[in-house]
């Protein structure tokens, strides 16, 4: 892990280009709060521009948050003026509104990636999970981006469908996989729950999600045994299907250490920069705010580094105790 607390400004950045969600899923924070305005909760375009503009040195950006990304009023228009920086750009999504018109848009748009949730190959179990959602609209919509894709005849934006594992859904993941495979999707990628809120009140604000990441969460404990049989069951089935398969550890691994606050940042669409996107929730740490400072001001400034100083040493910051991503089980 680096130790120098002012690192150059960072290549990779995640912006929230909106907070609105059309669903509530079990897992998200979104599930647990009042619902938002698309509008009301959108990133103003000029904000991303600015944001831009301050790091000429910026390779590559996501465009997504707790929101979900077709929700927000400029995404394309955002996605258009990174492509003219010369940056990668792509996001995830839910993909219940991710119709034909929507599809042939991002694909003309230059989007080098779009990664899509399902987290169960049944629709039982992947729509208890994506509350709101359609398991046959989904896989529709997800075919129907790999068939835009070939209209097209473009290589972009590249496919990848995510699983976040949980004990209620990972039985399914081989099953999962051999879908992928028939509506040619090539790649999977397979993940813990991003945080435990253990750092909160139990009887505080993120007590209900706080419960959720106890219930389901595959981090040890007899879970870590069904959880291995299943992914030695999907490492065959993505043989089978010639899908790339990414899995993650059940076990966290003390060494595990984290570089986001020196490699990348996370922007919400309010303007809040924060360490990562791990955290969930602007309220739970802000290391700036865009309306009150540019963000290479920000970067370098006492919280950044106060930030850096803790994460490099052995008294992390209270956010990232719980962390998938520190704790090397994400």
């Amino acid at each position: 892990m680096p130790t120098d607390l002012v690192p150059p400004l960072p290549e990779t950045l995640q912006v929230e280009v909106t907070s609105a969600c059309n669903l509530r899923c079990a897992m998200c924070l979104v599930r647990y709060r009042p619902p938002v305005n698309k509008l009301a909760g959108a990133m103003p375009l000029a904000m991303l521009r600015g944001l831009l503009d301050d790091l000429p040195g910026l390779r590559q950006l996501t465009l997504q948050g707790l929101g979900e990304p077709l929700l927000a009023p400029d995404l394309l228009p955002m996605v258009r003026y990174a492509k003219q920086r010369g940056v990668r750009v792509g996001f995830n999504s839910n993909a219940t509104l991710l119709n034909a018109r929507r599809a042939a848009e991002l694909v003309d748009s230059g989007l080098d990636w779009l990664h899509v949730s399902i987290d169960g190959a049944r629709a039982t179990t992947y729509e208890g999970i994506r509350d709101g959602a359609s398991f046959d609209t989904v896989v529709g919509n997800l075919a129907g981006l790999a068939e835009a894709k070939r209209a097209a005849g473009s290589a972009t934006p590249w496919i990848r469908a995510v699983f976040v594992a949980m004990r209620r859904n990972v039985a399914q993941l081989p099953e999962l996989v051999a879908l992928l495979g028939r509506i040619g999707v090539s790649e999977l990628r397979v993940q813990n729950l991003s945080h435990s809120f253990a750092d909160t009140d139990p009887a505080g604000a993120y007590r209900e999600i706080r419960q959720y990441a106890e219930d389901e969460a595959l981090w040890g404990g007899d879970d870590e045994s069904a959880a291995a049989d299943a992914f030695a069951q999907a490492r065959d089935a993505a043989s089978r299907a010639g899908v790339t398969l990414r899995l993650p550890s059940t076990e966290p691994r003390p060494d595990s250490r984290c570089g986001w606050p020196w490699e990348a940042a996370y922007v919400t669409s309010a303007g809040v920069v924060q360490p990562c996107c791990m955290v969930m929730g602007d309220d739970r740490i802000a290391l700036g705010r865009l309306s009150e400072q540019s963000f290479p001001d920000i970067w370098g400034g006492p919280a950044y580094r106060e930030f850096r100083r803790r994460l490099a040493g052995d008294d992390p910051p209270d956010v990232c105790r719980g962390c998938a991503l520190y704790q090397g089980t994400f």
